[in-house]
């Protein structure tokens, strides 16, 4: 099953890194947030990719063109230019990833929308700056099991404030934004059957609007309810914050040995 990533956005609130460099290319520890997102999917054991680029798509094509000499070590034979790798990648990451041009305008949708030609069976999709511990293998279970067009896994957004429980006026607990128990929200990870792009107008469309829109009023959208951790890399701080997790050993979308 193919897994599309979108990863042509601007990334505007973020503009501290994404002024050089596509958001999904802003590093966590010493990999793109897309490596991570990637290596969630491939602990799944899916491993076959599309990348819908846009705003500095070169970035990511030069990324995996070079990936394999980056992370092996290399022979060079001067006079014919040829080039030998060994103790490289091949075992942990045999991914197959597609880099396909999407528009630098286009939005979610349009850029889904170019790729119909990619995605002849059940496809997933998620968004290039978000990280989970979805169980990907209960999401599939759970598209197959209901038979309808899409699955959007919905998760509890990260409070805005902390949250300080009293006895009186000790406190007995503090904790740092932890996960609301207010509202599910859209957090990406979805399951598309090819029937979506019947509800995709053009480049100008935007996937969170009129077709998840009329295949909710269609019943065709289904709910996977994730409680689990999930976090998006929109601002400055919500990076730092997912470095000092990656850093700290307490990375919880570290699906993956």
């Amino acid at each position: 099953m193919k897994t599309v990533i979108l990863c042509g956005g601007k990334g505007t609130r973020l503009s501290e890194e994404t002024q050089l460099k596509p958001k999904p290319m802003v590093e966590i520890g010493a990999h793109p947030i897309m490596w991570h997102i990637m290596k969630i999917y491939a602990a799944a054991g899916h491993k076959d990719f599309v990348l819908a680029l846009g705003y500095k798509g070169e970035i990511i094509k030069d990324f995996f063109l070079n990936y394999h000499p980056r992370n092996s070590d290399v022979t060079v034979k001067l006079a014919t230019g040829k080039a030998g790798y060994k103790n490289g990648p091949t075992e942990t990451e045999d991914w197959t990833v597609q880099l396909i041009d999407t528009g630098y305008d286009t939005m979610t949708g349009g850029r889904l929308l170019r790729l119909k030609d990619e995605l002849k069976e059940t496809f997933m999709l998620t968004y290039g700056d978000g990280l989970s511990d979805t169980d990907i293998g209960k999401l599939i279970e759970f598209h197959r099991s209901h038979g309808k067009i899409a699955t959007v896994t919905i998760v509890r957004p990260p409070a805005r404030f902390g949250s300080i429980i009293l006895d009186g006026t000790k406190v007995t607990e503090f904790q740092e934004k932890p996960q609301t128990g207010e509202g599910w929200i859209n957090g990406g990870f979805f399951v598309f059957e090819p029937k979506i792009f019947d509800y995709i107008a053009d480049d100008t469309t935007e996937l969170e609007r009129k077709p998840l829109e009329s295949l909710a009023a269609d019943g065709e959208l289904m709910a996977f309810e994730h409680p689990g951790f999930w976090k998006p890399m929109d601002t400055l701080r919500d990076k730092t914050n997912l470095q000092e997790m990656w850093e700290t050993n307490q990375a919880p979308w570290k699906v993956w040995d």
